[in-house]
């Protein structure tokens, strides 16, 4: 008997949906949902987008909770298998990242990396 395994899900840190709800709250728009995105570009071959969004795609895959609903596109999916959205706090200011077991390299700015 053959068994398959299926990639891990892309998760999203306790510490991204504090931020997003929070983010949605003082917009005071809650239907604006936060995307994350994967495309070719940025200084090591792919690079990580983040925005707001108001709707949903027919090919979007919802992420986080109700109040924090976090979309990724199935093109972007298998580039982010695995690997978690979090909101950072440090000296040098805040800011979401993602932390990919997929990226053999990133650069310096955290946006960008390669596989």
């Amino acid at each position: 008997m053959t068994e398959t395994t299926q990639a891990p899900e892309f998760a999203v840190s306790d510490s991204a949906v504090r931020r997003i709800k929070a983010m949605v709250e003082q917009e005071g728009n809650h239907g604006q949902m936060f995307r994350v995105t994967v495309s070719g570009g940025g200084c090591s071959g792919f690079q990580y987008g983040f925005d707001f969004a108001e709707t949903r795609n027919d090919d979007d895959r919802v992420f986080g909770d109700d109040d924090a609903n976090v979309l990724v596109d199935e093109a972007s999916l298998p580039f982010l298998a695995g690997a978690v959205l979090e909101y950072k706090e440090e000296l040098v200011g805040s800011f979401f990242a993602i932390t990919n077991p997929n990226a053999s390299s990133t650069c310096g700015c955290g946006t960008s990396f390669s596989i």
